[in-house]
């Protein structure tokens, strides 16, 4: 029996929530529903809406030109331009059978809108766009999980996707991922991609899974298949396992685990290996270049307000990196470092025990090495603080003991496993000062050092000794000049600092008994000055911060006695602590009482330029002996270029005939020219070189370049590496980036160069 229509320009009912309901969201509290015009069944106790219908349950609302709802069973049957909103969610359809209270429904021919929010990373293109779906059936399993038939899906304009993903099943889980089964990746609607089940993660989620398949070229290489599976079962770990078969060399594995545990404990682990078929040579003989590569950190804070730390990296071989490094960087790197530590800081002293491990390849091929090592070493140190309250003089100290290993594979050479050594070496300070004109601050150090063992006629002897050394450092700071004027509404400052430095050490008798385990090793007596001075220019508009505009630093050293107690070795690299204290590059070799004068001149006129010019002149040859040259420049909008070039020149030693492959001076630039950066949309383009001037030779050539819109981005690259007999090897590489979601490609974004 029908009810007559009300002829009431608004209708509205309410319903309270029923009893007995299994699943009720906390925000649905009743329904209520409004509509032009309403009637009613009463033997079916069917409620009938007709015009802009409206049902609204909390946050849910429920639109469409007629719907009919059953009073028994809750449930919602909607026509006509079906529109449902929930927070970011929006569904358009035909028809639907919706529960209000519960938020389970089904809908057909439906498009859909939801809204992703992910947080900007640099390995992601980031779109504002909403996910876009198309469905014939969307079945909605709760508020958050939606489970779609005959869909595709893009977050490109719906109108005209680039790119979009079509799956006959699917499930979209709000905040978490979308899971697509026997769905396929289209690009200008041509199939590319076939999935028989892949998962996208949207917005916070990591859903464990395979990853995309890499495909590439090399011209060493050849063809390059590979793919990884992702696993993270829970919210704090996460691994990575996978491999690439290289068609012309082999296979290679790798994998990556994360872990953050606890609140402060962390811990990264990777490894990367080859089973290498070898690289063909001309003799028709294969060279195995194979190998493996492991890293770990790991961190954590430990009771009693201890901190752990471990720094692990192991290689097999320095070819290893050299042939199949995917970087530049990484692959000229010829050191292996190994770090474990456990360390307390407390009232200004801090103790630490620790294990520490030095390898340094001095060549590939032969390979040869010098390895050092120290474990278990423990030190103990204490900052400056006062002695008494009446004068100002302060105590310092510092201590360690421990076990040496030192090892080289060219000489050869190599020490016991553990040969002890320990030292102790308290200090005193007093600054002085008279008034704003001058500064003088004498630190005085007496140092004793233990070794366990020493060098006799070069060779290794168990023998132990002392040795004790007085150490006088005295730190003068003249007058500083300075002058201050305007210009324009900004206020500059010329400053010039004077600096007087005098250092004196005495005791380090048979300076070539000591093996060399690290620099310690490297004191010897000296008796010299060191002066030079510093200017700064600063720019300061209104009550802004200041603006280093020009820094420009002038130093030399002089020796009193410039065969340092007897250490120095004429024709030969001399390597000290006096002498490394002003330049890292070697000079003497013949007796030097100047030292060269060295000139580091810095320019930041803007936050675009940054430039850094480096240069050592010695008198005494009357040439540079080094010169280096940093430059930064963003001229023009996103455009930028980096040129970094160094020159030194290389002591021969006593060699009456150098070696073949010695050359009197280095002499490598490299520059990197783009426009652009990685997530920014349109055109990006870079293009990058590492040349040997001396060899006449380019080491790496990389040019990439990428176009990125709001929901899709393409990017390519050729990169080549040139190592001698090594490695000469061009590599082929693009991605296809996808908005929010990913990319597909062997052009990782870890690598690109912007």
């Amino acid at each position: 029996m029908l009810i007559p229509v009300l002829m009431a320009p608004r209708v509205s009912f309410a319903q309270f929530t029923p009893q007995g309901l299994t699943k009720t969201p906390p925000s649905c509290v009743d329904v209520t529903l409004e509509a032009d015009q309403q009637r009613e069944n009463l033997t079916e106790k069917i409620l009938y809406f007709d015009g802009n219908v409206d049902v609204r349950c909390g946050e849910a609302r429920l639109r469409a030109d007629h719907v009919e709802y059953d009073g028994d069973t809750k449930v919602v049957k909607a026509r006509g331009h079906v529109q449902l909103d929930y927070l970011t969610q929006h569904l358009d359809a035909d028809e639907a059978r919706y529960e209000p209270v519960t938020g389970r429904g089904e809908f057909r021919h439906v498009h859909g809108t939801f809204a992703m929010q992910r947080k900007p990373t640099p390995t992601l293109l980031i779109s504002p766009n909403p996910l876009y779906f198309d469905a014939e059936v969307v079945e909605r399993l709760d508020e958050n999980t939606y489970r779609i038939s005959n869909a595709w899906m893009t977050v490109c304009n719906a109108a005209r996707p680039t790119w979009k993903f079509y799956a006959p099943e699917a499930t979209i889980r709000m905040q978490d991922s979308v899971h697509i089964e026997n769905g396929n990746f289209r690009l200008l609607s041509v199939p590319v991609l076939y999935f028989p089940y892949a998962t996208l993660p949207i917005e916070k989620s990591r859903t464990s899974g395979f990853t995309v398949p890499e495909i590439g070229n090399s011209t060493t290489k050849g063809l390059v298949l590979g793919d990884a599976f992702y696993w993270a079962p829970v919210t704090w770990f996460d691994t990575t396992l996978g491999a690439s078969y290289y068609s012309s060399r082999g296979w290679a594995q790798n994998g990556d685990l994360r872990m953050k545990p606890w609140t402060g404990a962390s811990l990264t682990a990777s490894y990367f290996g080859v089973l290498d078929r070898g690289l063909p040579q001309a003799d028709a003989t294969n060279i195995n270049q194979g190998g493996r590569e492991e890293h770990l950190l790991a961190t954590t804070p430990v009771p009693g307000g201890w901190r752990a730390v471990a720094d692990l990296d192991q290689l097999s071989s320095l070819t290893f990196r050299l042939a199949f490094s995917e970087t530049f960087t990484q692959a000229v790197n010829s050191e292996v470092q190994n770090t474990a530590f456990i360390t307390k800081s407390f009232n200004g002293f801090n103790m630490d025990l620790a294990a520490l491990s030095y390898q340094n390849y001095l060549t590939a091929t032969p390979e040869t090495s010098v390895t050092l090592r120290s474990a278990p070493q423990l030190r103990f140190t204490a900052v400056d603080r006062p002695i008494l309250s009446s004068i100002p003089l302060y105590f310092s100290f510092d201590g360690f003991s421990g076990a040496e290993y030192r090892r080289d594979t060219s000489t050869p050479f190599s020490t016991p496993n553990f040969v002890e050594r320990s030292e102790l070496a308290p200090s005193l300070t007093m600054p002085l000062r008279w008034g704003p004109w001058l500064s003088v601050t004498p630190t005085f150090t007496f140092r004793s050092t233990f070794y366990g063992g020493q060098l006799l006629g070069g060779a290794f002897a168990n023998r132990g000794f002392f040795r004790n050394t007085s150490e006088f450092n005295l730190d003068i700071r003249p007058p500083t000049l300075e002058r201050t004027w305007t210009v324009n509404g900004a206020k500059w400052k010329h400053v010039i600092v004077p600096q007087i430095v005098y250092h004196y050490v005495n005791g380090v008798s048979n300076f070539n008994r000591s093996v060399r385990f690290d620099e310690d090793e490297t004191l010897t007596d000296t008796n010299n000055i060191e002066y030079g001075f510093l200017q700064g220019l600063y720019r300061r508009v209104g009550n802004g911060d200041s603006q280093e505009v020009v820094s420009w630093r002038i130093s030399q050293q002089y020796y009193f006695d410039p065969t340092f107690g007897g250490a120095f070795t004429l024709h030969q690299r001399n390597i000290f602590q006096a002498l490394e204290s002003l330049t890292p590059f070697a000079f003497d070799d013949t007796l030097h009482r100047f030292s060269p004068i060295v000139s580091d001149l810095r320019f930041a006129t803007t936050n675009r330029y940054d430039t850094q010019l480096r240069v050592d002149y010695d008198p005494k040859r009357g040439q540079i002996t080094a010169i280096g040259t940093l430059l930064k420049i963003k001229p023009y909008k996103e455009s930028f270029l980096t040129l970094a070039h160094f020159s030194t020149i290389e002591l021969s030693g006593d060699m009456p005939i150098p070696p073949p492959n010695f050359q009197p001076r280095t002499n490598q630039v490299r520059a990197l020219l783009g426009y652009g950066e990685t997530n920014r949309l349109g055109w990006n383009a870079t293009v990058g070189a590492s040349y040997d001037v001396t060899q006449g030779s380019f080491q790496n050539q990389i040019v990439q370049v990428s176009y990125n819109t709001n929901c899709c981005g393409l990017g390519v690259e050729y990169r080549r590496f040139s190592f001698g007999s090594i490695r000469n090897e061009s590599q082929y590489r693009f991605v296809l980036l996808i908005a929010n979601l990913g990319s597909f490609g062997n052009l990782r974004r870890q690598e690109k160069i912007f």
